[in-house]
């Protein structure tokens, strides 16, 4: 801010100039005294200048709330936009008229796929949206040494992105192994943000001194908490708990029990991976306030955990509150109940959206360097047979709505060749085709779960590495849905009797699309039908959403990547055959 929009904030604040917008008739939510008051609500230059007096001069525009709450805009404190299947700019169209206004996204989606690329087609795809999208530099591209991607970023390609102003800092640590090991490599990507002064946020499953570890390394946040006492067990350490809630994993009222009015200041809300049909069907972080204040969170508690909580957590010192000085970031409520709706969003003082509308024209970026990356090679439906010396095989079982998975075993039928073939149990073959390099690597493994027969589905969404995930129960079709994908440029399909039933496209990246996010919402719900229809997929509401989590070897239990199958307690690859 310079001299004279600061001078003009402070006249406005005075009563000795005019302000740009005055709101009156309405109730303002006090996030510091959690406390409600009535009063008028002045802004200037986008900020928020006060309270105002009778006698100040008349505002430019004057806004009648007609009774309204007005609260500040709500903030996502960790989320993934590629994982909305949807362009940044459509993010931004689907969410503000929800009423969040800003978001911390960590793109190690995109990043692993283009590399640095990737994180600058976030940068300028982001840049002047009514969202306000702060990024994190991804923390492990990849995820892991135990797969493929699209590229390696170490403290070097951090220390380039780190001290940008929109950056706040480093991404989700999943490589606590890692960390816990204080290896150079993970030193010196901590140190690059230390040196920076800025966040580092954590992605964590245990408890006891190798939590001490990660969080004496300097990890601030984390998202992975399940329970109670994983929430406690962060908070007694001085994390942040980001209690999630999207569209794979529903943890926030597990964690509620867990806050109390001496902790309630370390819990944000985040939403982690929230598809575009969720977005449109239940909203976003209003839904998680929404559901707080349903199971008996204080109103005021809940908004502010969805406020000034994730500002402060993150040193946005500008934002968060409805005070002087701060952004004029603001949600018109029609209650404070566990049914309000946002009646009107405005960002920075401009009015961006009225009763879920969105009231500006969305502008759209190149995607030159992050379109067509599907480098697979020696594809044939011999290259998804899986030959095996035993029938007693290790298997990855599915958990009703959750992405941990569970080491499970089975007897299964080989045919004359020593190859896997169906037969009346619930498993199927799961390949991980990689797409980066050309390396021809396919990991194969079994999962069940799926209740999957007679044909495949595939995605090139899938976590982290996002190389190319398909299931199904014959070769010929799973090999058809892989090439469906090649031709596309990414995106997931269904395939059946040798037939491509339905796909949808995902041109950025192999993860994201341009299309509107109402249209690509109902194509999602109409493939998620064909594969449930079709296929007889009853074990996952959204398979395609299961299904990518599958590759994602920093969560329990039991996963696959493209070198093979991967257990998470043993961190190493273990062989598909059980030794009786």
């Amino acid at each position: 801010m310079d001299r004279k929009h600061l001078q003009r904030l402070i006249n406005v604040s005075r009563g000795r100039a005019r302000a740009d917008l005055r709101i009156t008739n309405c109730h303002i939510v006090d996030v510091f005294n959690k406390e409600v008051f009535d009063s008028d609500l002045y802004v200037v230059d986008g900020l928020i200048a006060g309270f105002g007096e009778e006698w100040f001069p008349e505002a430019l525009e004057v806004v009648d709330a007609k009774g309204a709450y007005i609260v500040p805009g709500f903030i996502d404190s960790h989320l993934h936009i590629e994982s909305s299947h949807v362009s940044p700019a459509e993010y931004s169209r689907l969410v503000v008229p929800c009423g969040t206004t800003t978001v911390i996204a960590d793109p190690h989606e995109i990043v692993n796929v283009c590399g640095l690329d990737g994180f600058d087609y976030m940068l300028e795809a982001t840049e002047n949206l009514p969202l306000s999208v702060f990024l994190q530099v991804p923390s492990c591209v990849p995820c892991t040494p135990y797969e493929n991607s699209g590229a390696y970023l170490d403290a070097h390609e951090i220390s380039k992105r780190i001290d940008h102003p929109r950056v706040l800092g480093l991404g989700e640590m999943m490589d606590f192994v890692g960390v816990c090991a204080a290896k150079d490599d993970v030193m010196d990507k901590i140190l690059v943000a230390k040196k920076a002064g800025k966040v580092i946020d954590g992605h964590y499953l245990g408890f006891g001194p190798r939590l001490d570890a990660y969080s004496a390394a300097g990890i601030l946040t984390d998202h992975e908490c399940a329970t109670v006492q994983d929430l406690r067990d962060r908070i007694r350490r001085g994390m942040y708990v980001l209690l999630r809630q999207g569209t794979a994993c529903h943890d926030l009222l597990n964690l509620l029990p867990g806050m109390d009015d001496k902790n309630t200041s370390r819990c944000l809300m985040c939403t982690d991976d929230c598809a575009a049909k969720t977005m449109v069907e239940i909203g976003h972080i209003d839904n998680n306030v929404r559901m707080a204040i349903g199971a008996g969170v204080d109103p005021l508690t809940a908004i502010c955990m969805a406020t000034i909580n994730a500002a402060t957590c993150y040193n946005l010192s500008d934002r968060g509150a409805i005070a002087p000085g701060r952004r004029a970031d603001l949600l018109f409520l029609t209650s404070l109940d566990k049914d309000f709706r946002v009646q009107e969003v405005y960002t920075a003082g401009k009015h961006v959206a009225s009763d879920r509308q969105y009231l500006v024209k969305p502008v759209h970026t190149s995607i030159e360097k992050v379109s067509g990356k599907m480098n697979i090679r020696d594809l044939s439906p011999e290259r998804f047979d899986l030959k095996l010396s035993s029938k007693h095989v290790k298997v990855i079982e599915l958990l009703p709505g959750s992405v941990v998975t569970k080491s499970g075993e089975a007897y299964v039928d080989l045919d004359e060749n020593g190859c896997w073939k169906r037969n009346d149990e619930d498993i199927v073959k799961v390949a991980v085709v990689e797409r980066h390099k050309g390396t021809g690597n396919i990991g194969l493994a079994l999962i069940k779960g799926l209740n999957l027969r007679g044909g495949a589905i595939a995605t090139s969404i899938a976590h982290d590495s996002h190389n190319v995930i398909v299931a199904g129960d014959n070769n010929q079709d799973m090999e058809l849905a892989v090439r469906e994908l090649i031709r596309l440029g990414g995106g997931m399909t269904v395939v059946k009797n040798g037939m491509v039933l339905q796909s949808v496209q995902h041109e950025i990246a192999g993860l994201m699309t341009d299309l509107p996010g109402e249209v690509v919402a109902g194509r999602l719900a109409a493939i998620i039908r064909t594969a449930q229809v079709e296929l007889g997929i009853r074990g996952a509401v959204d398979p395609f959403m299961t299904l990518c989590f599958m590759s994602l070897v920093v969560i329990p239990e039991i996963k696959v990547t493209d070198l093979g199958l991967f257990d998470l307690k043993k961190y190493d690859f273990v062989p598909l055959e059980i030794e009786d």
